[in-house]
Formats: structure tokens, C-alpha cells, sequence
């Protein structure tokens, strides 16, 4: 953005030069990035037309919806517990895109089998319901009798839980799947590569229809390649026919190894990868360009062609959220300053710098502000986010800093991660959410004040 307020020209160029850094870093490792906000248009084109087709969307726009929904969807940010185990990695695939290879430990789990048991009692005594469990792979029925095992311990540590697996769906029989059924499976979502040959698609095909008749819901769970839109929109049709019950669309990724096979596609990154740049732990990568794109087309198309399974977007940032709700929702008190967005699950407060700080007190005091967090160092002034909307029509630029709550040696501490001028969130959202909702939802925050506890010191 524009501005002329030196102190706050200095807050936003520290994070550019962050994230130009990264990206340098990658650039020099011989990875291939996009122009800058390359595709922008065309994405928030897509997504002004899903939402006036009658689209859902869940946190901050990072996940799109029509329809059915699995409950494990639905849970993975939510805040009832949602876990997912492996029981082996070994797989008979060898997909270029697979993350396991980012995992730790690895060779080691390809060899010998992962700890599920393990990692299932310390479930037990972390949590005492979950809403949801998940089984992924490797490939689970590469070990049948290992997946019913978990799915029977699973069953008895947590009941009540919704309990889901992931297959390539090529391996699937008729005895496995009643033995799936039987063990108290509740969902089975099949990973279809689009470039498989056409008999290994009409097998996985054929065992979606055979899912069908013992399991519950029966998903198709895939990322969605750049180019393949040709492909993807046959393949849909004939999802519908095998009668699936809904299809996550996945953000297709890069994830930190095999650049080659990549590059040799003809992929780039996106550019900026992250809206917040973070050092996120999800091993999925960064976020190939155009993928986001094709998926939300497919989306308009399924509806288009009358398609009857249900249709969740999940973007690379949607796997984000979940861990920054795991992060920071325990300090959503943490300060009056501060509060816990429910949208992307950062921590925010509302900042002015520089010149703007002595108008901003002035009009905040005037409105009942009472809490600040003045650095003058950086020459800021923080004050709680509800109170943004009485700065409307003052020449002061507010922004919103965003943080997350790390975890070190010597305890927890607030850690700012980024700061958005808000007016470039109203923009850029078409619609007031977040933090730029503050500016809608909050008009009344002078008159609410003295009956708002989290105001007062």
C-alpha cells in the first residue's frame, strides 16, 4: 500500500523483505515462482460467482462448500478433537506429489509399521472424546488385519467417534470392505490419480460402487493438477455415476522434494505462497499455481452439470488452520488488546504507527478505549480490534497485526507474524469478515464498553 507515515512504511516493508527472503531462498534452490499475485483476479473472480451461486465458506474463505460435507471436514478446525494415525507407510504407489516422504522417521515406518497403538493410548489420556479419528497411509489395505485392529481399538478407546480411512481404492474387495464395515468404519474417501491408466481407474471406480453398498459415505479425496481440466471433468461425471457421496478438491502442493518432476510438468509456485508467511508445521508444502484456479472451476462446473455429490474446496490454508487453533485459541484472553479470530484462528490486534498514534488516542479515548500497547520502538500504538470502527473517516491508516502464541524453553510468548493494512482486507475479502468484520460488527463498541469485561484492565 501507499502511505506516507514513515514508522508504518517501516512496519510493512520489514515484512515484504520477509517474505521476499523466502522466496529468494527458494528461487536460489531452483524452484519456479509466479509473478507476484499472479492469478489473484481470477481467483477472487471465481470466488465472488461460488458464493453468489450459493457457496459455503468456512474459515476466512480457506474452505468452499456445496452441499454434503463429512463430518470429519468439519471437525479437522473445530474444536470436539479431530486425530488422524498411520498404521504402516508403505505404499504400492509412488506418487511425485506424496509428502510422507517429509515425515519423520520415515524409512523407518515404511519398513516396520508405524506406532499406532502407541499413538492411540496417548490419544486416550490427551483427550477424553474425540469427534473424529482418521486412518491414512501409506495404504491401509496393504495390511487389512493391521487396519481392523486400529479400527477395533479405536472403537472401543472412542465409541462415539466418526471414524474415516483413505485408500488408493484399487486394493479394496468385497471381504475387506464388510470387514471395514464390520470394524465400525464410518467413511472411506479414494484417492484417484488422473493419470492412471484407464483399467486402474475403472477398478477404483468399480470398488467406489462396491464401498457403496457397506459403508456409510464413500468420498473421493484428490489434488487437483494444473491442466487436467479436460480429465477432472470426466472423471466427475463418472464419480457421479459410481455414486459417491461428496469430493474433496485439494489444493495440489509442492511438497519440498522431487522439484524435478514438478519442473518437468511445467508447474511454479504461488506467489505469495502463504497470506501470512509463517513457518507452518504441515508437511504438505507450498501451493502450486493454478490449482486453486481449476478447482474452483470444477466446482462451478459440477454445478452447472447437475452433479449430486457434495463439493469441499480445501485449500493449502485450510490445513493450516486447524494447527493455528491448536496454537493460539488458548490464549484468546491473553490480553484485552487481543482476540482470537474465529475465521483463521490467528491472534490480532489493531495497530496505527507513527503520526497516526495522537489523532488515534484522541478519537479512541473520546470512544471509551481504554487498553492500549504502546511500543516506541517501533513507534505503535495497539488497541483492542472491536474499537476500529470509530477511526472510519479519520486520516489515520489502522492495520491488523497478526500473531501466534510459540512455545519455547522458557514458556509461551506472543510472536507478530504479519501486519494487513485493513482497508487492503475489505478489498481483497469482498466482504467483511475477520478482523475487517470488526469494522461492521463493532459500531456499537463505545456504548458497550463498560458492559464488556474484556475491556477493563
Amino acid at each position: 500500500m501507499k502511505t506516507n507515515n514513515k514508522a508504518l512504511q517501516a512496519a510493512l516493508a520489514y515484512y515484504d523483505n520477509v517474505r521476499d527472503r523466502y522466496i529468494e531462498t527458494l528461487e536460489d534452490k531452483g524452484l519456479a515462482f509466479t509473478q507476484p499475485n499472479q492469478g489473484a483476479d481470477a481467483r477472487r473472480a471465481l470466488r465472488s460467482e461460488l458464493r453468489r451461486r450459493g457457496a459455503c465458506f468456512a474459515n476466512a474463505g480457506a474452505s468452499i462448500r456445496v452441499g454434503w460435507i463429512s463430518q470429519a471436514c468439519i471437525e479437522c478446525t473445530g474444536n470436539r478433537g479431530s486425530e488422524t494415525f498411520s498404521t504402516t507407510f508403505k505404499c504400492h504407489r509412488d506418487c511425485y506429489f506424496c509428502f510422507n516422504y517429509n515425515q519423520a522417521d520415515y524409512d523407518k515406518f515404511v519398513r516396520e509399521g508405524c506406532p499406532w497403538e502407541e499413538g492411540l493410548d496417548r490419544a486416550a489420556h490427551t483427550y477424553e472424546h474425540l469427534a473424529c479419528l482418521g486412518l491414512t497411509g501409506g495404504e491401509p489395505l496393504l495390511n487389512l488385519d493391521d487396519t481392523i485392529r486400529f479400527l477395533e481399538r479405536a472403537g472401543e478407546l472412542f465409541p462415539n467417534a466418526h471414524k474415516r480411512m483413505y485408500t488408493s481404492g484399487d486394493l479394496l474387495t468385497e471381504e475387506a470392505a464388510k470387514r471395514l464395515r464390520d470394524a465400525g468404519l464410518h467413511e472411506i474417501r479414494f484417492s484417484v490419480k488422473n493419470d492412471d491408466p484407464e483399467k486402474l481407474q475403472q477398478r477404483v471406480l468399480a470398488n467406489m460402487e462396491l464401498a457403496g453398498r457397506y459403508i456409510p459415505d464413500v468420498m473421493v479425496e484428490m489434488p487437483i493438477v494444473p491442466g487436467t481440466e479436460t480429465e477432472m471433468k470426466e472423471l466427475m461425471r463418472r464419480f457421479d455415476k459410481a455414486g459417491i457421496k461428496g469430493m474433496n478438491l485439494l489444493e495440489f502442493c509442492f511438497p519440498f522434494h522431487s522439484w524435478d518432476e514438478f519442473a518437468r510438468r511445467g508447474f511454479e509456485i504461488r506467489n505469495p505462497p502463504f497470506d501470512v508467511m509463517y513457518d507452518y508445521g504441515y508437511s504438505g508444502g507450498l501451493p502450486v499455481a493454478g490449482s486453486e484456479e481449476l478447482a474452483l472451476s470444477l466446482m462451478l462446473f459440477a454445478l452447472d452439470e447437475g452433479l449430486s455429490f457434495g463439493l469441499h474446496y480445501c485449500s493449502l490454508d485450510n490445513k493450516h488452520r486447524s494447527e493455528m487453533r491448536q496454537m493460539n485459541e488458548r490464549a484468546a484472553h491473553v490480553h484485552p488488546c487481543y482476540q482470537f479470530d474465529e475465521g483463521d484462528f490467528f491472534l490480532k490486534t489493531a495497530k496505527v504507527y507513527g503520526d497516526d498514534r495522537a489523532l488515534a488516542r484522541a478519537v479512541l479515548d473520546g470512544a471509551g478505549c481504554t487498553d492500549y500497547l504502546v511500543d516506541e520502538e517501533e513507534a505503535s500504538v495497539a488497541f483492542p480490534p472491536r474499537y476500529l470502527p470509530v477511526l472510519k473517516g479519520t486520516p489515520v491508516t489502522p492495520v491488523s497485526s497478526v500473531a501466534v502464541l510459540e512455545a519455547h524453553e522458557d514458556g509461551h510468548y506472543l510472536s507478530e507474524v504479519a501486519i494487513q493494512p485493513i482497508e487492503e482486507l475489505e478489498a481483497a475479502s469482498g466482504t467483511q469478515s475477520g478482523m475487517a468484520g470488526d469494522q461492521k460488527a463493532a459500531r456499537s463498541a463505545q456504548r458497550d464498553t463498560a458492559d464488556n469485561p474484556a475491556t477493563q484492565r
